[in-house]
């Protein structure tokens, strides 16, 4: 028993809360549109070179990404493992630089707000060496990457739904 213990790795584990005032069907569109989250990640490059390259990535599908982090191109390969459209999705990495990687994207309706929550995994490769990196640097890295798309989710739906409720007062 205690040497099963001692082999489970920990991974580090991110979980972040953003408030948009939207309805869920925009926002869980955004989240999942290969499209727009190449316009939120502009500044690593980001592009969708194999699998599912433009649209909504759908349950079984894979995206190949090619991105600029840390001055170095790389490629990861995830695939949607699990969705309950408008409620959540999991993208589980295949291939790519982390030694495991796995994105939880949940959404809940609260009154006239939808709460999107991100619950991020990830282990870095180099055993003893790639967890000091995790928690000094990557865990950081990851949580400001995430909170930039994040923020555009939440301003481009609310941009989506004020115009809409002016259009519908005009009508």
């Amino acid at each position: 028993m205690i040497k099963k213990m001692v082999k489970q790795q920990i991974m580090p584990e991110m979980h972040l809360k953003t408030v948009i005032k939207s309805d869920i069907q925009k926002v869980f569109y955004l989240s999942r549109n290969i499209d727009f989250h190449q316009k939120s990640v502009s500044e690593t490059n980001e592009k969708a070179i194999a699998g599912r390259t433009s649209g909504l990535i759908e349950e079984g599908e894979t995206v190949t990404w090619k991105a600029k982090h840390l001055g170095i191109y790389q490629t990861l390969t995830v695939k949607i493992t699990s969705m309950e459209k408008s409620f959540y999705f999991t993208d589980v990495m295949q291939k790519g630089a982390f030694k495991s990687m796995k994105h939880q994207h949940i959404f809940r309706q609260e009154g006239k707000n939808i709460i999107m929550i991100d619950i991020f995994e990830f282990q870095s490769p180099f055993g003893f060496i790639g967890k000091i990196f995790d928690r000094i640097f990557l865990k950081s890295y990851m949580k400001k990457f995430l909170l930039k798309r994040n923020q555009l989710i939440k301003s481009t739906a609310e941009k989506r739904s004020e115009r809409e409720r002016s259009e519908r007062q005009n009508s």
